[in-house]
């Protein structure tokens, strides 16, 4: 092994130690720069070393990989040797290694795929086609993993040219031998039926090729499988009817290779019927039957969970659908549906109980936010309600019965009662639970405030000695319903519902967090929030002080930061108080800043940290007009140190949190330390990671004001626009790149700028030339108009622009056909108030002031003077101020030190370069009054001699 390998062998194992694993990736990315590191990695990740290390070296490749195989473009990053040498060994490298290897090496091949397969790999199948083994499992499901790899991607994309292009190709050298390998797996599985070892294998052969059948099916139904339908069901049948005492559970808790079989042929049998039920439709009985004899033998084990999910879908699809929803429209059908099929997958098991008490936050997810998605209630409910759909009032009756002989039984048995709330709720909500509102439509059968009373509000009030479930479930009722309930009723249930925070059980307490904190969000048809700030601000410090203290129970950083449902409930208790946060600022300040002293160690949970850092921007946001030095004197100890030690999940929020407070108090003086800070944004390290770079444009744009005279000073405006130039040159950050540009014109003085406007003008020409986006024109556009707005007075203006456009390209003057063919019309389709104000001054400023327009440009006068008449129209109101409104969306663990999340309470408002011109018409009529008596009556004539007379007789009012 060569030193260089050695070096990286040491650095993958340093990043497995949470000590030095920071410095560690931060040495790696120097070795990435190398020639061959990535060539490196795949020699580790095939070699004797330990399996930590070559899976180290497996998912750093499938990183390496994911950042710098191609560009936006799709062009090649790496050398192509490079390239070729990957091609050409990662395929045989993926069949050869361990399973855990196998997954990373797998995704990384899809994300070749993505941007090679399949012209660029169009080897690829053949390749994969000539490895298949009829005799050696191994080698085969290698093959079939690479295979499904790189076909699971067609499932979520939109049906396009390009797709059915790559999936036909695909057809034409894959279905023949897919169709052939079923029969071999088929036959290899029969001759083996009593060799458990070798029967899995094979087994496994068959796992992958149903899930590559579902792939090749997920956009149309392909023709080698059309032509084959009848065998191909005759294979699912005889698959789902399978069982063999060789392969016999070892585990109640892990499925067998033969029910993961099962799942996946429930799972492709559901795909047919929902959407090839015209030529699939003749088969489905036969399934339904098989199905409903799997659901009806299989036990309460945890292994079958998956199995029975994916059967309850395929029965929710063929129940959904008018061909077959006949089937359950018989009283005595439902009663045996609801008997045998749906009451055994909605009952408490003792596995969810187990859960419950030794993963409560594990219990919460699966069961509130729908990360139970193949659970056995959450599919028994989805085809219940399926059920319900077509047959509401029948449903309605039949589950009533079973509903209150659970209640009767409930009495003195708290499951019995948790089962017929359960059965409560999946009947009485129609359509989803929405994040915002809950059950907004309800079935008509049934009142649900009336059921609330009689069956479940004494176990919201409920002693101590009431079941901690029976509580949840009680909580449940009203986190669902909460739209269907009054603001007279809110108001009696929610001190009960507060009251619940003080349980002692983890479930209990943070169900009740999350119900106070949909409550808080909860708003009605018009918008307006049920729960005001004075009906909540009597009680917010000891609500704030209880959350925190339960946030703060375990001290330790994974303990501390695993239950993100209390952080989000804070953060909403401060959005609904506003400003009324501020008398109490300094103490939720100090527990905030202790939290983020404990987690920046060991970031884990980035949902919770999102919360977090969106409740420091509540405070920035509401409380920093009064108290803005302080927190920013705060702010700083643990800032500096999340940059210092570069945090990486952190160091974006940071950024936003630090402009907020800049953007928020702009006549507050910049304290010495932020000026620490320049060196840094103008480095390159800081812009290498993708996730850093809005946050810190915008720090930079927000900054650069208040350190202009340094930044001229010590000659630094040349790396400044750099960073401009470094960010346009990327589609993704090209909108990032022009809100440092805007910043620059807003803060540098045009004598400084003028050596460089030119060069700037360049590259916004030669983008204005190829691309022609949209977003990039309308920035293009009121890039123009600030530079115009800000006028002949500040040493800009529309002849400082026209100055240095003509001189891009010697003797020829660029500035006409930009102004006709992009400016002007462009402007007219600005949609945002403040820009639409921006053009009216920039065009009144070059009507009134410029040298170029008066003398040149006779005709442009013209036309400009009817566009601002246009814009007059409908003259543009700025409002500044925010909405309420905070990201719901949860944080994808994938953005992990790549990613950037926007922090909605540090969230900028559309920035008004002319706050101080606060009525537009009345300025414009002022400005061309006095600007025609400083050019001694020209502007007057002027409108005589160059408009028409309806325009003449529009812009009247404003000379009167």
């Amino acid at each position: 092994m060569s030193l260089e390998i050695g070096n990286i062998v040491q650095l993958l194992d340093s990043t497995l130690d949470p000590k030095h694993h920071r410095k560690a990736e931060a040495a790696l990315r120097i070795e990435e720069k190398k020639p061959q590191f990535c060539l490196s990695l795949l020699q580790i990740a095939s070699s004797d070393l330990a399996l930590k290390t070559r899976l180290a070296a497996a998912l750093c490749f499938k990183n390496y990989i994911r950042l710098n195989y191609v560009d936006e473009e799709g062009a090649y990053k790496l050398p192509q040797e490079e390239v070729v040498t990957i091609k050409q060994e990662l395929v045989g490298l993926m069949i050869s290694s361990p399973p855990s290897i196998q997954t990373q090496l797998g995704e990384a091949i899809s994300i070749i795929a993505d941007s090679d397969f399949w012209e660029r790999w169009d080897t690829l199948i053949d390749d994969l086609v000539g490895r298949l083994s009829g005799t050696d499992y191994k080698i085969t499901n290698g093959v079939l993993e690479v295979a499904h790899s790189i076909f699971v991607r067609w499932r979520p994309l939109f049906r396009s040219n390009e797709l059915f292009t790559e999936i036909n190709h695909v057809l034409s050298k894959f279905g023949e031998p897919f169709i052939k390998m079923l029969n071999v797996v088929d036959q290899q599985i029969d001759a083996n039926n009593d060799n458990a070892a070798v029967l899995k294998g094979w087994f496994e052969s068959m796992s992958l090729l149903i899930k590559i059948f579902y792939d090749l099916s997920c956009q149309d139904m392909p023709p080698i499988v059309e032509s084959n339908l009848q065998p191909v069901t005759a294979l699912l049948q005889k698959y789902l009817s399978y069982s063999n005492p060789v392969l016999v559970a070892d585990d109640d808790d892990e499925a067998t290779v033969v029910e993961n079989v099962k799942s996946d042929i429930c799972e492709a049998l559901q795909l047919y019927t929902t959407k090839y039920d015209d030529d699939f439709g003749a088969h489905t009985e036969p399934f339904i039957q098989s199905v409903w004899s799997v659901l009806s033998t299989t036990g309460p084990e945890k292994r079958f969970d998956l199995l029975v999910s994916k059967a309850l879908q395929f029965l929710t699809a063929v129940a959904s659908s008018a061909r077959h929803a006949a089937n359950f429209s018989v009283e005595g059908t439902l009663q045996e549906i609801v008997k045998v099929v749906i009451l055994p997958n909605v009952e408490l098991r003792e596995s969810d109980i187990e859960m419950f008490e030794d993963e409560p936050i594990e219990f919460i997810r699966r069961d509130l936010e729908g990360s139970d998605t193949d659970s056995r209630r959450r599919a028994a409910t989805d085809f219940l309600r399926s059920l319900l759909e077509k047959h509401e009032m029948l449903v309605t009756k039949v589950v009533f019965e079973y509903i209150n002989s659970y209640l009767a039984q409930g009495k003195t048995d708290w499951k019995a009662k948790d089962t017929a709330i359960y059965l409560f709720l999946a009947i009485a909500a129609k359509g989803a639970v929405t994040a915002a509102q809950g059950v907004k439509t309800v079935n008509q059968y049934v009142d649900v405030v009336d059921f609330f009373q009689n069956n479940v509000a004494a176990d919201l009030m409920g002693s101590a000695d009431t079941h901690p479930i029976a509580k949840v479930d009680a909580i449940k009722y009203l986190h669902n319903f909460r739209s269907q309930l009054t603001k007279d009723q809110w108001q009696t249930a929610f001190q009960p519902l507060i009251q619940n925070l003080g349980s002692d059980n983890y479930v209990v307490y943070t169900y009740a967090a999350i119900a106070v904190e949909r409550v808080l969000f909860l708003t009605n048809d018009a918008g307006v929030h049920l729960f005001s700030r004075e009906d909540i601000q009597p009680f917010a410090k000891d609500l704030l002080e209880h959350l925190f203290s339960l946030v703060e129970r375990d001290t330790s950083p994974a303990k501390l930061q695993e239950n993100e449902f209390l952080m989000r409930c804070i953060l909403r208790v401060l959005i609904v108080i506003k400003d009324g946060v501020v008398p109490i600022v300094d103490g939720i300040l100090t527990h905030l800043i202790n939290i983020t002293n404990v987690i920046k160690s060991n970031p884990s949970n980035p949902r919770f940290y999102y919360y977090h850092f969106e409740a420091i921007g509540a405070l920035v946001r509401y409380s920093s007009s009064s108290v803005g030095s302080q927190l920013e004197a705060r702010l700083w100890e643990p800032f500096s140190f999340i940059l210092k030690e570069d945090v990486s999940e952190f160091v974006p929020y940071v950024f936003q949190i630090f402009s907020a407070l800049l953007e928020l108090n702009p006549t507050l003086a910049l304290p010495d330390h932020y000026k620490t800070l320049i060196p840094v944004l103008l480095g390159d390290a800081i812009w290498e990671t993708r996730g850093n770079v809005p946050a810190c444009s915008r720090f930079l744009a927000a900054i650069l004001p208040k350190v202009k005279d340094a930044i001229i000073a010590e000659n630094q405006i040349l790396p400044v626009l750099e960073i401009f130039g470094r960010l346009f040159g990327s589609k993704k950050t090209e909108q990032n790149a022009l809100d440092v540009l805007e910043s620059i014109v807003n803060s540098i003085p045009s004598a400084a700028l003028d050596p460089y406007f030119t060069t700037i003008l360049s590259k916004l020409f030669t983008k204005l030339d190829k691309s022609m986006s949209d977003s990039f024109k309308i920035r293009f556009v009121r890039f123009y108009h600030l530079v115009s707005a800000k006028g002949a007075e500040n040493g800009f203006g529309a002849d400082f622009f026209v100055r240095h456009a003509n001189k891009v390209t010697e003797g020829v003057d660029l500035f006409k056909p930009i102004y006709l063919n992009f400016v002007l019309p462009t402007t007219g389709q600005f949609a945002r108030p403040v820009d639409r104000k921006l053009g009216v001054i920039s065009y009144t400023k070059t009507l009134c002031d410029s040298t170029s327009f008066s003398t040149l440009y006779e005709k442009g006068w013209g036309l400009t003077c009817n566009y601002l008449l246009d814009l007059l129209k409908n003259p543009p109101q700025v409002t500044s101020g925010f909405g309420d409104d905070v990201n719901e969306a949860d944080v994808d663990d994938i953005g992990f030190g790549v990613g950037y999340t926007p922090l909605n309470t540090c969230r900028r408002g559309a920035r008004d370069d002319f706050a101080d011109v606060e009525n537009v018409q009345q300025w414009v009529g002022a400005f061309f009054k006095e600007a025609d008596r400083r050019h001694n009556g020209a502007i007057a004539q002027y409108v005589d001699k160059r408009l028409q007379p309806e325009a003449k007789a529009a812009l009247a009012p404003y000379l009167a």
